[in-house]
């Protein structure tokens, strides 16, 4: 599966009449998952909507493109990747309704109409109900009504509840990314459709504690937060974009043993400063050495050369609102 271009912790929003279920089932789920509750199925419409609404005005996937009659690698394209990572400033970004989890029986509108009445948000959806039966579910499910359809019956129907929300969030950030991604990868960044890099994304997400990440310009990377907003940046080279490293290095009469060890692959650099573009400048000098790691390899498409940094201070404009910190205000 290809990487997302972003991704971060999002809201679940729990439909049912019975209010009772409704903080049975919220105390009950993981306390990682923010969620919303409603057992008005009309005022869980309207949030829904007006909510999609503020997200989608905050989106940074737009993209401007003219192919003048040419092939997707040669279109000219207006692409601001600086706007993805810088969604981590936005402090609602936590509060995206992603997944919802609706009951089937309600008096004002049965979960399948509340469904069908949402069906063009971008919202996943899950029937979690022992009201509707096989049929009922399986033909909504055919017509894309539902992702997923969840019986409350089953003995270990919460464990099941709690896989597929995490599952649906990561493909509400797949389909959000898809178009950008294509493009993305025609330009320069294309470690976002290789399986090895992916895996290697998920596996650092266990190691650390990461939670979001963001494509990262200049140099081409990915920006990780962890849970308690502490940031990192994943820089990632190819033997070409080394290379470039190398060129703009000489270029600016950088010290031998950097261009040594540049066309030997033996060090990542981040050239970080507040007027840097992540490229050797003269002012650098002998200073080199502090920006940079000794790389590591992953083997997909091609080689990958990768070192994980601190992100510069200089940034972050203000404090980024942290998952943690988050779940502490949200109601």
């Amino acid at each position: 599966m290809p990487l997302p271009v972003y991704t971060h912790p999002t809201l679940t929003v729990l439909v049912d009449d019975s209010s009772s279920f409704l903080k049975s089932l919220s105390f009950q789920l993981d306390p990682a998952l923010a969620r919303k509750t409603f057992h008005d199925a009309g005022a869980a419409l309207q949030w829904l909507h007006q909510a999609t609404r503020a997200h989608a005005g905050d989106s940074a996937l737009h993209v401007n493109f003219d192919t003048q009659n040419l092939p997707p690698d040669q279109c000219n394209v207006a692409l601001d990747v600086e706007r993805i990572w810088r969604i981590s400033g936005q402090a609602q970004r936590f509060a995206t309704p992603s997944v919802l989890v609706v009951d089937y029986s309600m008096p004002q509108m049965n979960g399948l109409e509340l469904c069908q009445a949402v069906r063009e948000l971008p919202c996943k959806k899950i029937l979690f109900t022992g009201a509707a039966d096989e049929k009922v579910a399986v033909s909504a499910f055919n017509r894309g009504l539902i992702d997923r359809y969840i019986k409350k019956s089953d003995d270990d129907a919460l464990d099941i509840l709690e896989r597929e929300i995490v599952a649906l969030q990561g493909e509400y950030f797949q389909q959000q990314s898809d178009t950008l991604r294509d493009l993305l990868v025609l330009h320069n960044y294309p470690f976002l459709q290789d399986e090895a890099l992916t895996a290697l994304v998920h596996a650092l997400c266990r190691q650390h504690g990461f939670v979001e990440h963001y494509i990262f310009p200049n140099p081409g990377g990915i920006l990780f937060f962890t849970r308690d907003g502490r940031a990192q940046l994943m820089i990632i080279e190819t033997a070409h974009s080394l290379h470039t490293q190398y060129e703009m290095a000489r270029d600016s009469a950088a010290p031998p043993a950097l261009l040594e060890a540049l066309l030997e692959k033996r060090l990542i650099p981040y050239f970080s400063g507040p007027d840097s573009d992540g490229m050797y400048s003269a002012s650098i000098g002998e200073n080199w050495f502090r920006y940079c790691a000794p790389p590591q390899l992953c083997r997909g498409q091609e080689d990958y050369y990768w070192a994980l940094f601190n992100l510069p201070p200089h940034l972050l404009a203000q404090p980024v609102l942290s998952h943690a910190q988050f779940l502490k205000t949200a109601p």
